[in-house]
């Protein structure tokens, strides 16, 4: 039997020892590369069966040059780098790994947000600028009795909700997907993106980057913000439209902002955001620890193992590609 190829587009990882070891029991030829372009993606994966990715460009273009391509998988929870049509259109599952770093993720957004609150990142400023002096920071308000507005209720936002709930804080969600029932299991009430957005004292992104969610937060959303709102946004960049952010920071239509993913990553050296005191900003780093990188890596490569064997991947994420097999078939 010929040998399975897998191609890995680009990683950040130290090494895929995990990986190649989990997949060491199955006949395949494993591939590593750090590739960047399309170009160069549809060169060394034209023949593959498995297409792993971080964050290469997984476009039409490259999709329907993958003539033997049975699943192609992302380390990540998002998919918004890999053309979710195309790969329907070719018979191709898209599987993504969304359960690596719920724990990460909502701690960074708890951590944001108290930090916003106590403005931790200003008063580290004064203190080593031997500035000894509260008012320098002035005014600060309690948490207590305020609204958290949640933009998503999926498996992060929840988590939020439940280290947040010690708080005293009136936590509410804007998902069209979300349950009832669950959401007031969890102590979280379900309201519109109206409500949300014009009552809520912090704002936390953990929507999916879609058509429908890029540049969900724009310039007439944060004027009917509240002028003391904080936005926390630890989902995906292009959510949140960053020209309009900076203008709504800088005419104080919103009070702060703490960033840990941008529209264009890393973040330019003459961005704005960089010398504003009311932002704060960390790389992209809100899903990492040690922990949470191998059982990235690791439930990466199981997911791969099981869909070798003959079945469908547990963590499909175009489910509509089962339906277009069945035609195909036909």
């Amino acid at each position: 039997m010929d040998k399975v190829k897998i191609v890995v587009t680009d990683y950040t990882y130290e090494s895929l020892e995990t990986e190649k070891k989990i997949l060491s029991q199955q006949n395949v030829e494993f591939c590593d590369y750090h590739l960047k372009t399309e170009d160069q993606v549809i060169e060394a994966a034209k023949d593959c069966s498995v297409l792993v990715v971080q964050y290469a460009p997984i476009t039409r273009k490259v999709i329907e040059s993958l003539k033997n391509c049975k699943l192609i998988i992302r380390y990540a929870i998002g998919v918004d780098n890999i053309d979710l049509e195309a790969a329907t259109e070719c018979g191709i599952y898209v599987a993504n790994v969304p359960d690596y770093g719920i724990d990460e993720v909502s701690t960074h957004t708890v951590a944001m947000i108290l930090a916003c609150a106590r403005k931790l990142s200003e008063t580290f400023d004064t203190v080593k600028s031997k500035l000894w002096n509260y008012a320098l920071v002035k005014p600060l308000h309690r948490t207590l009795n305020t609204r958290l507005g949640l933009i998503g209720l999926g498996r992060i936002p929840s988590d939020v909700a439940k280290k947040m709930s010690g708080f005293g804080m009136d936590i509410v969600a804007y998902d069209p997907y979300a349950k009832k029932d669950y959401a007031q299991s969890i102590g979280v009430e379900l309201v519109s993106f109206e409500e949300l957005v014009t009552t809520s004292d912090y704002v936390s992104v953990h929507c999916p980057l879609t058509e429908e969610t890029r540049g969900m937060f724009n310039a007439s959303v944060f004027k009917r913000m509240k002028k003391t709102a904080i936005l926390v946004n630890t989902a995906r960049g292009p959510i949140v439209n960053e020209k309009d952010l900076i203008d709504a920071l800088k005419n104080g239509e919103i009070a702060y902002a703490a960033l840990d993913v941008m529209e264009t990553e890393p973040i330019p050296h003459d961005s704005p955001l960089l010398g504003m005191k009311n932002v704060i900003l960390t790389p992209h780093i809100a899903w990492y620890t040690e922990e949470s990188i191998e059982s990235l890596k690791t439930k990466l490569a199981e997911e791969i193992v099981y869909v070798l064997n003959g079945n469908v991947p547990k963590n499909l994420v175009n489910k509509e590609v089962l339906e277009n097999m069945e035609h195909m078939k036909g």
